[in-house]
């Protein structure tokens, strides 16, 4: 049985995702404001998402418009 292991960055954009369509985020906030929604874990997701070139001023709605994850 062949199991696809999800990237965590996947999660995140899953999990930001769903708070756009909540409505607790618009697609233009600033990517810091889930800073506000992660705590503890925020110093680990705000690392990654740096590592991926991502400034912390960039719109939610970058991060949901990548399609792949890759890590070269």
């Amino acid at each position: 049985m062949n199991q696809q292991v999800i990237h965590p960055m996947v999660k995140l954009q899953r999990k930001v995702q769903s708070l756009v369509d909540s409505k607790i985020i618009k697609p233009t906030d600033s990517i810091w404001k889930i800073a506000l929604l992660y705590g503890n874990e925020w110093q680990y997701w705000k690392k990654e998402l740096l590592d991926f070139g991502f400034s912390m001023q960039d719109p939610v709605s970058e991060l949901l418009a990548v399609e792949a994850w890759d890590e070269e």
